[in-house]
């Protein structure tokens, strides 16, 4: 028997306190194959908290990354599989992170930031301690997926919606591919490009 994790998010509305963002919350479930019969199994809170929790993605097998409100901004949560702890990798009061996503070949995660001023950029946080570095200094980011180490593809703020861009982080090169794409940007995996 093989066990497999799945995030599922699960939105709560809220009726009489409709905000522009939801009460949402992160479960995990276990998936479990015998004989040929798959089940979802052992559904479980993990963020378990009032505001918004969105945006899980997996660090590794065993950490899971997501955006969760607390003290009136959304910071980056790491929520550890084997223990079941919850701990926060960011507090920035001068802004919110959403979209946490491990950088490759690094121990670090990116998140967007959208600050206080408006101001909307792509941050590095050190998965230990928080510290952070810009990305990209020139591109308000809505949406962001590594390709490679040193390539990140995103939907773009532009001027008629969001710009699909190729970012190359070495060189600060930002191919402009198409306009007004979605925002679901994903890597399929074991694909070359």
């Amino acid at each position: 028997m093989r066990i497999k994790y799945v995030l599922i998010i699960a939105l709560l509305f809220s009726l009489p306190n409709l905000q522009a963002q939801q009460n949402t919350e992160v479960y995990l479930l276990d998936i479990k194959t015998v004989n040929g019969k798959t089940e979802m199994v052992n559904p479980r809170n993990i963020s378990n908290n009032e505001g918004y929790d969105n945006q899980p993605s997996f660090y590794n097998e065993n950490t899971i990354l997501f955006s969760s409100t607390r003290r009136g901004q959304t910071d980056i949560a790491k929520y550890d599989v084997k223990t079941g702890a919850l701990t926060y990798i960011s507090d920035t009061p001068q802004g919110s992170e959403y979209s946490p996503l491990k950088i490759p070949g690094k121990n670090s995660t990116s998140a967007i930031r959208l600050d206080t001023t408006g101001l909307q950029r792509l941050y590095e946080y050190s998965i230990w301690d928080g510290t952070y570095t810009e990305i990209l200094k020139d591109l308000s980011i809505g949406y962001h997926v590594w390709f490679d180490e040193e390539t990140i593809v995103s939907a773009a703020l532009g001027n008629e919606g969001l710009d699909l861009v190729v970012s190359n982080i070495k060189n600060g090169s930002h191919d402009t591919i198409y306009s007004n794409v979605g925002r679901s940007l994903h890597k399929i995996p074991k694909e070359p490009h």
